[in-house]
């Protein structure tokens, strides 16, 4: 009779006290956000703030028509050049310039701009000028001269030409010319 006693007693009082039940385990997702704010400090706060703003910032512009506009322009751009193969070559190209800055010297910048000041030299001189000028005016002669005559044809019309001793002249002239061109150029 104690033994039932005993065991009454203890339902009695399992009923008179709520027994406090134990909390539910958080769950994956709440652990990584408790641990996410328990690792950011003031610093990362603020760098995520003003990263969240500057993409805030972009995504704003692109609501505006003419960035849209421009990237939607850029995008179909970038996609032609890859269409045809010429995106490979634009980044080749951009390659050989990056080389040629990162290899080029002091001394071969003066080169370079001291042959741009020689040409320069030559082709603002007086004397090329005059040439230039003076062939010019030879050939709109010429074209003046010629426009209004008539080929006769024939080849008897062509050796009758060559009779004249203004053609002798022109083709001996020509001929003269060409030697002295072929000469100054071998030697």
């Amino acid at each position: 009779m104690a033994k039932v006693a005993t065991v009454a007693k203890a339902e009695t009082v399992d009923k008179a006290m709520p027994v406090a039940e134990a909390p539910p385990a958080p769950s994956e997702i709440e652990q990584l956000i408790q641990a996410s704010r328990d690792a950011l400090t003031d610093s990362m706060v603020e760098r995520l703030t003003v990263t969240g703003a500057n993409a805030m910032e972009i995504v704003d512009r692109l609501n505006e028509e003419a960035t849209r506009d421009a990237i939607h322009t850029a995008l179909d751009r970038l996609t032609e050049l890859h269409r045809i193969g010429a995106l490979d070559t634009l980044f080749d190209l951009v390659g050989i310039v990056h080389a040629s800055k990162s290899a080029s010297t002091d001394v071969i910048v003066e080169r370079l701009f001291m042959f741009v000041e020689q040409m320069m030299n030559t082709f603002g001189s007086d004397n090329l000028a005059r040439l230039a000028e003076g062939a010019t005016g030879a050939m709109e002669d010429a074209v003046k001269e010629t426009a209004d005559a008539k080929p006769t044809g024939g080849l008897f019309s062509t050796l009758s030409l060559l009779t004249k001793p203004e053609s002798q002249k022109s083709l001996m002239f020509l001929l003269s010319l060409g030697d002295k061109l072929q000469k100054r150029c071998c030697d």
